[in-house]
């Protein structure tokens, strides 16, 4: 690749969490008396499957799923959980509401459905400081490679959304190493070449930033004695 990035976005990231309460019966002898909480849970994945926006980035897919206790027997309880992805904090209310009002139509009469909604982290979002440090990062001319700021989250999530959230300061995603395949099960790989501009690029950057730290300090130290 003849181009780096430098990303200054990333998703938030939300789980759905939905649990069916039905009643066991034998499945064999009298699966009517029984009501099937597998039923009505594949009912509210599929009803729900369509939430995700590309307008907005936001993004809703169920990963996993669990139900029942024997082969034989209906089951009472089932279980999912969904990832869910949004590029803006305003956006975790808006697709919080569109869930609660879909599973209120249920299949079968006589179940409960619960549904919890976690927000685990806020989304980095683009701010002005951001830009200027990524501006700065395209200086360095002696990586030999032409760094691409990317603006637009690709839709992981990070820890330093939640820095972002506490400073005005400048917040960097990552300077992670380039690659592909993430979370693949046989395609995940890294590019050996990139690790030297990368620890380079990285190591300039807080040489730079410490420098007009303690430059500003230092201005701040000489107008308090005056």
């Amino acid at each position: 690749m003849d181009s780096d990035r430098l990303p200054l976005a990333t998703a938030g990231i939300a789980a759905v969490t939905l649990k069916v309460h039905g009643k066991a019966s034998h499945a064999g002898s009298a699966p009517e008396r029984g009501r099937n909480a597998l039923y009505e849970l594949a009912h509210q994945i599929l009803q729900t499957k369509d939430l995700s926006d590309p307008k907005t980035g936001v993004k809703l897919n169920w990963t996993l799923a669990h139900a029942g206790s024997n082969r034989n027997v209906i089951p009472a309880e089932a279980a999912a959980s969904a990832d869910v992805r949004v590029l803006r904090v305003a956006d975790y209310d808006g697709i919080e509401q569109q869930v609660r009002r879909r599973i209120a139509n249920k299949l079968i009469p006589d179940t409960q459905v619960e549904m919890t909604f976690e927000r685990r982290r806020p989304p980095l979002e683009i701010t002005a400081a951001n830009r200027a440090l990524a501006a700065h990062a395209q200086s360095y001319a002696e990586i030999g490679k032409q760094l691409v700021v990317g603006e637009t989250a690709e839709g992981g999530g990070a820890d330093a959304a939640f820095a972002a959230l506490k400073t005005r300061s400048p917040v960097i995603e990552r300077f992670g190493l380039q690659g592909y395949g993430a979370h693949s099960n046989d395609a995940e790989y890294v590019l050996l070449d990139s690790i030297q501009p990368r620890l380079y690029l990285l190591a300039r950057m807080i040489m730079d930033g410490a420098g007009q730290d303690a430059m500003t300090h230092g201005v701040r130290r000489v107008r308090n004695r005056v």
